[in-house]
């Protein structure tokens, strides 16, 4: 059977937890006789990427803007119309913008799945007329989608659709690296540095963290893996503020051995973020097994931690104080242990590929 993926910006090697979930998700797919093609968008095809295939996925790059504003919708609606020619059983849409292109490929009468990974439009980065939008592409997706996957059992609960399922995203137990060369050669050393891993938009919080930071009395480094997808009057000023602190280091968006490295020699694992799905950077941390503080939004209060792993949302205070009591202080066995009984019962990347293909192959049966 065959399923034409549309929603991501692709992968290997780029940014965003969308893409880290389909680069997990679909080679453990094919590797079950599915025939995968994921459109990507050319914008962000490198030279470190450029290929046909991927662990038995088939890549079709397409053009499209490189525009915060346009390019999802753009390449949604350049995908739509070779899956309407090409007649796949099943088209998985990722995300609810590129969710616009549902109606046109129900009217060709294609079975469509949707991951509804995260409430775009309450992040702050858009402005009021492409809330409007995303608040349509929503009703897109409640309207007419065959069945709704929902990575966060708390957003699943807001929506209101009959078709709905939970599955979450997951992580994979890693190898933890003893190598550090990367680490010494941007400046810092191992288990001397607090962790962030995210994109440099509003939503993610790392305002809030380097101000908290600056205050830390700590001869720890900040150091931040990640980058703007699309340059922005947010993202210049981020760096700005991080040049005030010689003690925080700004990576730009790394993966493979370097990132195994940062999170394998972390001191502690933070993430600010205001709104999540459900956050993959979160789940790789535990599964690293070092110490993690997070904000106490819903999201992050899915994945079970003791108390003093959250901090106030927002509250720049909070973070500071946390953050300076928890520096050099690890999990204890007993959390560790309860932290790897939930990545491997409730965020096992195998169980979530069954489950995502019981879906298709119930949505591809109805159309018979």
């Amino acid at each position: 059977m065959k399923v034409n993926v549309i929603g991501t910006r692709g992968f290997p090697r780029i940014q965003g937890g969308v893409e880290r979930h389909c680069e997990s998700l679909y080679p453990l797919i094919a590797e079950k006789e599915w025939d995968v093609t994921v459109f990507r968008r050319k914008p962000y095809i490198i030279k470190q990427n450029k290929r046909r295939e991927f662990r038995k996925v088939n890549f079709h790059d397409l053009w499209t803007i490189k525009n915060k504003n346009f390019e999802a919708i753009i390449h949604s609606f350049i995908s739509s119309i070779i899956c309407i020619y090409e007649r796949p059983d099943i088209v998985h849409i990722h995300n609810i913008g590129p969710s616009l292109a549902l109606p046109l490929l129900k009217l060709f009468r294609l079975k469509v799945v949707t991951t509804y990974h995260s409430p775009n439009y309450e992040h702050s980065k858009w402005g009021w007329v492409a809330k409007k939008v995303l608040k349509l592409a929503e009703k897109c997706v409640t309207r007419w989608a065959d069945s709704v996957v929902f990575v966060s059992k708390t957003q699943q609960a807001l929506i209101d659709c009959s078709n709905k399922i939970y599955i979450p995203n997951g992580v994979t137990i890693p190898n933890h690296t003893s190598l550090s060369d990367f680490i010494t050669q941007i400046g810092t050393e191992p288990n001397r540095y607090v962790l962030a891993v995210a994109r440099f938009v509003p939503e993610k919080g790392l305002h809030d963290l380097i101000e908290a930071f600056k205050a830390v009395e700590s001869d720890y480094n900040l150091l931040i893996a990640g980058d703007a997808d699309h340059e922005t009057e947010y993202s210049k000023n981020l760096r700005q503020m991080a040049s005030q602190d010689k003690r925080i280091i700004l990576t730009g968006y790394i993966t493979g051995d370097p990132l195994n490295q940062v999170y394998s020699h972390a001191g502690l694992f933070v993430l600010p973020s205001y709104h999540e799905g459900l956050p993959i950077a979160l789940l790789e941390a535990l599964s690293y097994g070092i110490p993690v503080l997070v904000s106490d939004i819903p999201a992050n209060r899915e994945v079970d931690l003791s108390s003093e792993r959250y901090f106030r949302c927002g509250d720049v205070d909070d973070l500071r104080r946390k953050m300076q009591m928890l520096l050099g202080k690890g999990p204890s066995k007993a959390e560790w242990q309860e932290i790897r009984k939930q990545i491997e019962e409730k965020y096992n990347w195998d169980k979530i590929a069954e489950d995502t293909i019981k879906i298709y192959e119930k949505v591809a049966s109805k159309s018979r």
